[in-house]
């Protein structure tokens, strides 16, 4: 089992951002913000320690009593499990089978019992077709004296960790001249938390949603043809100006694409969105452009090798040359 240190829980948020000169053009700059700058990997740290927080505060859980259940296609629930293990909770997560399994060894690493649904990749929103989330409905439902379940797809916490802490910072960190935020949309809280506050400090920001196609590969994402809205996302969908749906096929051209150019190793769903960053630099005049790398590519070497995004041996050659630039980034931006 891993060994943490409690200091981690002080390192969530206030990750950096980057400049991605290769696709930036002489007036449209393209940032991105690195979430795998978080302790446990992820953009998910914000809302699971988001989550946490509120749920103590509100008398909802007690240390060393409760234990924490939530439906996740991966990066909830190592998040989820890296503070719960800090804080003094266990947790039982309910994921779908298809997930990498280099994300089921990191969630077993870290003390969380696992249980496999055979959902699709990422656990949809809606009758019939959610069997992660109504698994760990039930069981938490059961048991109330022993179970909580964040429910990050309808829980406003997850909204108000970057609300306060991812749009905030972005905000500063471009100096208020963010001109379009891009993101990938899964439970919905980055994006209408992020989307939220940039709107109320400057209403011409446009805010962009990303989705994957049907039935793709991309973990941690949902296409809205095939998966009802999260109430999470559904409560503000307003705050959406556009919507782009990017294919299997040029989420993973470009996973390659932005190792090659920038020696950035990023997850499926940050190829995904950086394909749509691609197709909105194409089509303004001018501008800056933010978006979200939700998490980098460790634990995608069996998804990228059978996909042929890399062979074995180009993934471990990536990895080794891409954490050398993530340790630079970090000393650069503290």
């Amino acid at each position: 089992m891993i060994t943490l240190s409690p200091e981690l829980l002080n390192k969530i948020g206030n990750t950096p951002i980057v400049k991605l000169g290769s696709f930036s053009t002489n007036k449209v700059r393209v940032y991105a913000k690195l979430e795998w700058f978080n302790p446990f990997g992820s953009v998910k740290d914000r809302a699971a320690y988001w989550m946490f927080k509120d749920a103590e505060s509100k008398g909802l859980i007690k240390r060393g009593k409760h234990v924490i259940i939530e439906p996740t296609s991966g990066n909830t629930g190592i998040a989820l499990s890296g503070i719960a293990r800090l804080l003094g909770y266990k947790v039982e997560i309910v994921i779908p089978e298809k997930v990498s399994e280099e994300t089921k060894s990191i969630l077993r690493a870290l003390g969380a019992d696992i249980h496999e649904t055979s959902d699709d990749l990422c656990p949809r929103v809606g009758v019939g077709t959610d069997q992660s989330i109504s698994l760990a409905k039930a069981i938490a439902k059961a048991r109330p004296d022993k179970y909580f379940m964040p429910n990050q797809y309808e829980n406003d916490a997850n909204f108000l960790a970057h609300y306060e802490g991812t749009g905030p910072e972005i905000y500063k960190q471009t100096n208020g001249k963010v001109t379009h935020f891009v993101a990938g949309v899964g439970t919905g809280g980055t994006i209408t938390g992020v989307g939220t506050y940039l709107k109320e400090k400057d209403s011409k920001i446009k805010i962009i949603a990303v989705q994957p196609q049907r039935q793709h590969l991309i973990q941690g994402l949902r296409n809205f043809e095939e998966s009802n809205i999260p109430s999470l996302l559904d409560r503000r969908m307003h705050i959406v100006d556009e919507w782009y749906t990017i294919t299997n096929e040029e989420s993973f051209k470009m996973v390659k694409e932005l190792y090659a150019r920038e020696r950035l190793l990023v997850g499926p769903s940050s190829g995904c969105v950086m394909a749509a960053v691609c197709k909105l630099v194409d089509k303004i005049d001018e501008g800056v452009i933010v978006t979200v790398f939700a998490d980098d590519g460790r634990k995608f070497k069996s998804l990228y090798t059978q996909q042929e995004v890399f062979t074995a041996k180009e993934f471990d050659d990536a990895l080794r040359n891409a954490t050398m630039l993530s340790t630079s980034l970090l000393l650069i931006n503290n």
